[in-house]
C-alpha cells in the first residue's frame, strides 16, 4: 500500500516539476518570434504585418487581440510593459534575458 502509494505520489509529482507549462512555452517562444521578425529590416513583409494598424472604420464590440497585444501583455507580467518592445528587442542579451523570465513566471 505504501510503495504504491509513494509511487503514484512521485510520478505525479514528477509529471507536475518536469514538463514546463504550455502557456510559459507558448509564450516564451511567441516572444521568441517577435523578437526575430522584430530585428529584421521594415521593408521586410513579416515586419510590416506585425506593425501594420489597419485603417478605417472597425466593427462595434471588443477590438481583437493582435499579436503585439500578446507580447505587451506578456512583458507586462514581467514588469517591462511600459517600454518599447521593438527598441528593446534590438539588445539581444536584454531579450533573451527577457524571454526566459517569461519561461519562469508562475501561472496559475
Amino acid at each position: 500500500m505504501y510503495i504504491q502509494l509513494f509511487y503514484v505520489i512521485g510520478y505525479e509529482s514528477y509529471d507536475l516539476y518536469s514538463s514546463p507549462n504550455i502557456v510559459r512555452v507558448i509564450k516564451s517562444r511567441r516572444m521568441r518570434w517577435a523578437g526575430h521578425v522584430a530585428r529584421m529590416g521594415e521593408e521586410r513583409g513579416v515586419h510590416k504585418v506585425l506593425v501594420w494598424k489597419p485603417e478605417g472604420r472597425r466593427p462595434l464590440g471588443r477590438p481583437k487581440r493582435r499579436w503585439v497585444d500578446n507580447i505587451r501583455m506578456d512583458l507586462q507580467e514581467v514588469g517591462c510593459g511600459y517600454m518599447d518592445w521593438i527598441g528593446l528587442v534590438q539588445d539581444r542579451d536584454r531579450w533573451r534575458t527577457l524571454v526566459s523570465a517569461v519561461m519562469n513566471i508562475r501561472v496559475p
